[in-house]
This record gives structure tokens, C-alpha cells and sequence, in this order.
């Protein structure tokens, strides 16, 4: 029986890395809200979603918490035990219910080691998380909240493989680091400029490609970034 593939980056393997990789696998659902890992914990599991998300959240003592990064279907949430280093830097927290493939940390670092192929895949990978974190610093510093909140809606539609989204006021200021009221003038703007409708914690997109001129230029950097490592 065929195994039937839905991450992208599992799907990008040869065939035998693929199965390698599935062979030592198993379907799990994220759970909204769950926390995978904490930063400081040894990595137990590495995650492979497939219709799920993850936000990789930085928080310092004293500050609110701030979503550095995001893994999909396009990626892989673990990617540090490709280079051999089995701490968590970040908090993992499940942002998008749905199913996944999970793969405990020491096969998954024998199957690293056993195939130079995978290896070199996975640091690709690796390179465009790295690459990600790096413009989220810069996107956090320099850009407005307006064009931010709109990168970040992008993000999670690109994610999310729907067209409508839950989210709250207050979840948005979190994520993006920002006050309440922040969010509140940039989500009313957008939906004056007709891209979304957002009503009681619900956010449509309406017109994406306008929101896609709406956003700062990192999110197209990010796309760039990957479609140039990953093919």
C-alpha cells in the first residue's frame, strides 16, 4: 500500500528518504491551544503537519510574547536536531488543529545519520527557517502594525487552507507584539480597504491579492526564500 503524503517538505524527498522518513512516523492530530515543546525542554518528538500549524513563540521575562516564526504543511517543527542539538529555543503552540506526522527524536536523528540525502534536504529546510526568524526580527523592528498584521493573515491563510479564521483581538496583539489597540486600527483599516470582513473573532480574507500589496515586503521575501532552497 502506498503511503499517501500531504507535508510539502516530506513530499520534496526522494522516494527513498520519504519512506525512510515514514517508515518511523505516526499520524498524530494537533490539538489548538497544545504546547509542544518549551524552551530549555530536549526535543522529544519532531513534528511534520499537514493540515495543522504552529507558532514558534519568543517571550523575555517581564514581556508579553511574541510569534517569531510559523511552521505548515511547508515545514517541520524540530528542524535544530538536523544539526545535532536537541534543545528547544523556542515555545511551540499549536495555532491550527489538524493532523500530523510525528517522529521520535532519537530515530529521527538516526535517520539523519544514515542518509546523506535527507541530511542535506532537511538543512535546506533549515536554512529557510533561519532565514524566517531573521525577518521576523527586522519585520518586528522597522515595519508598521498595518502591513505586519497583514503578512502575518497571510501567513496563517497560506497555513490554515481556509479562507476564514478565528482570531481574536487580543490573540493578534500577542502574536504580533503589539496593544490590543494596535490591532483594532489596522484590522479596521484593511476591512475599510475591503481585503477582509472581521466580525466577533472572525477574520474572512476577501480580497487576497490586495492584501498582498498591503503587506510589508517580507512576506514575499519569505516565499522567496523558500522557493529558492526547496524548489
Amino acid at each position: 500500500m502506498v503511503a499517501i503524503v500531504e507535508n510539502s517538505l516530506i513530499a520534496l524527498l526522494s522516494r527513498r528518504d520519504r519512506a525512510l522518513l515514514l517508515d518511523i512516523s505516526e499520524s498524530v492530530e494537533l490539538e489548538l491551544g497544545a504546547v509542544l515543546c518549551e524552551p530549555g525542554e530536549m526535543i522529544r518528538h519532531v513534528y511534520f503537519p499537514n493540515d495543522g500549524f504552529i507558532s514558534l513563540v519568543a517571550s523575555i521575562e517581564g514581556t508579553p510574547t511574541l510569534e517569531v516564526g510559523m511552521v505548515g504543511r511547508e515545514g517541520m517543527l524540530g528542524a535544530q536536531l538536523v544539526l545535532g542539538i536537541n534543545a528547544v529555543p523556542l515555545r511551540a503552540l499549536v495555532q491550527g488543529a489538524g493532523a500530523a506526522r510525528r517522529i521520535a527524536a532519537v530515530p529521527f536523528g538516526h535517520a539523519i545519520s544514515s542518509s546523506r540525502s535527507l541530511q542535506h534536504s532537511l538543512n535546506r529546510y533549515v536554512y529557510v527557517l533561519i532565514s524566517q526568524l531573521a525577518t521576523s526580527a527586522a519585520c518586528t523592528r522597522f515595519h508598521s502594525v498595518g502591513p505586519r498584521l497583514a503578512r502575518w493573515l497571510l501567513m496563517t491563510h497560506d497555513r490554515a487552507h481556509s479562507d476564514g479564521l478565528h482570531l481574536t483581538q487580543q490573540f493578534l496583539a500577542q502574536m504580533l507584539g503589539v496593544r490590543r489597540v494596535g490591532i483594532t486600527s489596522a484590522a479596521s483599516d484593511l476591512q475599510r480597504k475591503g481585503l477582509i470582513s472581521y466580525h466577533r473573532g472572525q477574520i474572512k480574507i476577501v480580497d487576497r491579492p490586495g492584501l498582498e500589496s498591503a503587506a510589508c515586503s517580507c512576506y514575499a521575501s519569505d516565499r522567496l526564500a523558500y522557493r529558492g532552497m526547496m524548489g
